[in-house]
């Protein structure tokens, strides 16, 4: 393992390619989902609050008005 390591350690990369390797590195950590919502600024999934249909009312109640 350590000599392993230390080949990976020595070997001669381009700038490219170390960005490339860093950046997979930090997607495989983080989590793609996180690294788009990142990039992005913007949720995945949606969360708004329902106003109508299933969800919208409190479990056998109805809206006072």
């Amino acid at each position: 393992m350590t000599q392993h390591l230390s080949e990976l350690m020595e070997k001669e990369v381009s700038r490219k390619e170390f960005l490339g390797m860093a950046g997979l590195a930090a997607a495989s950590i983080f989590g793609f989902g996180t690294v788009v919502k990142l990039l992005t600024g913007k949720s995945l999934g949606t969360s708004h609050a329902v106003s109508h249909g299933y969800g919208a009312l409190p479990y056998g109640g109805y809206r006072e008005q």
